[in-house]
């Protein structure tokens, strides 16, 4: 399942590197959790609708931004979160709560990224390396990562995860979250399998760390 947060216009320009702030809304709407140590069963968008500016982003239309994942209790326990405080940062609200269910893609179905996809690696020496399109481990990754992610949540089934082969402009985003750069990419993604594994995947999103904002599907 999936909820949409339609925003007010921001009365103060948003920084390039908001994505922790939308992350804080996110766990203050839900309450006294334990996600933060876990796994992310669960994926948060980027912004919507932003015009980029000099040095920051301005939202004059409003903003729509969407969590998604299969514990329709921890959507539900997030509306009541948001019905109780509508306030998220920037002078934006919340102006109202769109619920979607997930739909049947079928046993495959090719994904446009909402927010750019993070695969990352820790290498023997302990540092973290980041894999792009172009990288032939990083289909490995992405599969790996769904199918942890599925055993995770109870789901036995297989599931195959790759960066499309034909898209010829994917895009390289250097991501400043808390002071950290973080590389990741914009390139639709095929996710291939139990029809049951493609719905799980645009509920909890591909790649890593899509708890704070990377690898949104469309």
């Amino acid at each position: 399942m999936r909820i949409y947060l339609h925003l007010t216009p921001n009365t103060e320009l948003v920084p390039f590197n908001y994505q922790a702030a939308l992350v804080g809304a996110f766990h203050r709407w839900l309450g006294e959790n334990e996600l933060h140590d876990d796994i992310s069963l669960y994926s948060l968008s980027w912004l919507s609708q932003a015009k980029v500016l000099k040095k920051a982003l301005d939202f004059p239309g409003g903003s729509t931004f969407f969590i998604s994942a299969p514990d329709q209790n921890l959507l539900g326990n997030l509306i009541a979160g948001v019905q109780a405080g509508w306030h998220l940062r920037w002078g934006m609200e919340v102006e109202s709560v769109t619920i979607q269910r997930t739909p049947d893609f079928g046993s495959q179905n090719r994904f446009v990224v909402q927010s750019p996809v993070l695969v990352q690696r820790r290498t023997d020496d302990g540092k973290q390396k980041y894999f792009l399109p172009t990288d032939e481990e990083s289909n490995q990754f992405l599969t790996e990562t769904l199918l942890h992610k599925m055993r995770k949540a109870g789901l036995q089934e297989e599931a195959d995860v790759r960066f499309d082969p034909t898209y010829l402009t994917p895009k390289t985003k250097l991501v400043d979250y808390k002071g950290i750069k973080i590389r990741s990419s914009y390139c639709p993604v095929i996710v291939s399998g139990h029809p049951r594994a493609v719905q799980f995947a645009w509920e909890v999103g591909v790649g890593n760390s899509t708890g704070i904002g990377f690898g949104a599907l469309r």
